[in-house]
């Protein structure tokens, strides 16, 4: 069964997934998961923020109940192209969790087509380790990250070798590479 919905966006973030997440090892974990074909791609197509809160737990939920999947990306290709709305979700989202009680269980990483990190400067292609065709919200099981870095040699060095990866690719190859998976 695929667990890729036949949407564009869809379409997009697998690509992006494919050729940026795992072709530059940004995520050393990605690639186990697409390869045993455990990544649920989810959309929530509403830009209301009560819609897209409602669409995160229903993937927690999911996630609860099936085990053959190891993580979800909540594709959400409406409405949240304002990096400061998708901020302000990022936090609503974070709460959400707390309050569902999944705090432990599941943690949440972020990309956007215009992720910036807080203190780096705009034009670093540091940025690009979370930039992504469309706004997603990826929800991970705590316990598989745990089992995942106790097989890494260095987990804490895995952002600073992003950074130093996406600067030596550079910013022109980064932002043809992106665009070019919404091709």
């Amino acid at each position: 069964m695929s667990m890729i919905p036949d949407t564009p966006a869809s379409l997009h973030v697998q690509r992006w997934l494919d050729t940026m997440v795992i072709a530059h090892n940004f995520c050393p974990f990605a690639r186990y998961v697409r390869e045993h074909n455990q990544i649920r791609y989810a959309e929530c197509t509403s830009a209301d923020m009560a819609d897209a809160l409602t669409a995160l737990q229903d993937e927690c939920d999911l996630l609860d109940n099936d085990p053959a999947i190891a993580t979800t990306l909540l594709i959400l290709p409406s409405g949240w192209d304002q990096f400061d709305d998708f901020l302000l979700l990022i936090d609503m989202a974070q709460q959400c969790i707390d309050h569902w009680d999944y705090s432990g269980i599941y943690q949440l990483a972020t990309f956007h087509p215009d992720y910036l990190f807080a203190g780096e400067d705009p034009q670093s292609a540091s940025h690009y380790t979370n930039r992504s065709p469309h706004p997603v919200l990826h929800i991970i099981r705590e316990k598989d990250i745990t089992a995942a870095l106790a097989h890494y040699d260095d987990p804490h060095a895995i952002p600073d070798t992003n950074i130093a990866n996406a600067q030596a690719i550079g910013c022109p190859h980064l932002a043809a590479q992106l665009a070019a998976c919404k091709a």
